[in-house]
């Protein structure tokens, strides 16, 4: 029981908080001080701060409120608390490093250093359910009615800040904050593993039915029901397929806890998607899924079909649960 409290919940806030407070000093000592900008939410707050001198750590909280109202409709309470968490020690520490000096005066030097630390930070807090740029949830939002990805929104909205940075101070500025902003993404990526890409689960459940009518209700995501027959028991299984986004692997878990803590679930990366990923349940998709912990190897399931409707099934042999 505490040890479960622990991993759960405990562990993931700690590493939430660190995120944060990483994220504050790479902003504090080495980004502002140089005028080179983040993205989203938090580098329109910088623009802001830089032009009418309104405390950035207000700035953010403010900006990010009806972002974190929609994610909190999306998402479920749990990441409401843990956004909150992260927002509000990302907030405090902006403070507390106000008055810390600048690590460098060096625009190439805060912009590599500047940028690893805050990926650092950025990917800690996505890693364990958090957020703390409300662009990433409207990103994710917009992606499934509009039919481009996350990242591809995230870059849109990116670009139309630098932009903007250009014009209020300079163009130089602009360019180093574009390429802060890449080398933020790349590390974020590696900490958090994949905050592009797509996640393929596959559920072997006795409650496939509720499963997928609890997934389709939360996430908006419709999921491929494909019978499976053991190798050794010899009993017929259902096994779910389904392509979420990196942001709502954590409600998944927590759908799939609370409707049958036995099932057995793998979730892979996804390399490529063929097709519109959104909610319509009438869009067609192809995904590849690669680097999955291999548990049984399925006969066919390369380039299995994604989701195209919840009433969808095929019968592959070998899977067991």
């Amino acid at each position: 029981m505490i040890k479960n409290a622990i991993k759960n919940h405990i562990f993931p806030v700690i590493m939430i908080l660190a995120g944060s407070v990483l994220a504050a000093f790479s902003i504090e000592c080495f980004l502002l001080p140089n005028t080179i900008l983040d993205g989203g939410v938090t580098g329109t707050s910088m623009i802001i701060n830089k032009l009418t001198s309104l405390p950035l750590s207000v700035l953010i909280v403010v900006i990010n409120i009806p972002f974190f109202i929609v994610g909190f409709k999306a998402l479920g309470k749990q990441f409401l608390l843990r956004a909150v968490i992260a927002i509000a020690t990302f907030s405090s520490m902006l403070e507390v490093f106000a008055v810390v000096e600048p690590v460098t005066d060096s625009e190439l030097l805060a912009v590599v250093f500047g940028g690893v630390v805050l990926g650092v930070g950025v990917g800690l807090v996505l890693r364990f359910g958090g957020c703390l740029d409300g662009t990433e949830i409207a990103a994710m939002l917009l992606s499934k009615k509009i039919g481009l990805s996350t990242g591809g929104v995230i870059f849109a909205i990116n670009i139309v800040i630098y932009s903007v940075a250009g014009f209020c101070f300079t163009w130089t500025s602009a360019m180093y904050s574009l390429l802060t902003y890449f080398i933020t993404f790349k590390i974020i990526d590696i900490v958090e593993v994949g905050l592009e890409s797509a996640k393929a689960a596959m559920i072997i459940t006795d409650n496939a039915k509720l499963l997928a009518d609890e997934i389709y209700r939360r996430l908006g995501r419709t999921c491929t029901f494909i019978s499976a027959e053991g190798l050794v028991s010899g009993s017929t299984k259902t096994v779910l397929y389904c392509v979420i986004t990196r942001v709502e692997v954590n409600e998944l878990k927590r759908i799939i806890h609370e409707a049958d803590v036995s099932a057995f679930v793998t979730i892979s990366e996804v390399s490529e998607i063929l097709g519109n990923h959104i909610k319509s349940s009438d869009a067609k998709k192809t995904a590849k899924p690669t680097g999955a912990s291999e548990v049984h190897k399925i006969p066919g399931a390369v380039d299995a079909p994604v989701a195209p409707d919840a009433t969808d099934t095929v019968s592959l042999p070998g899977t067991e649960k």
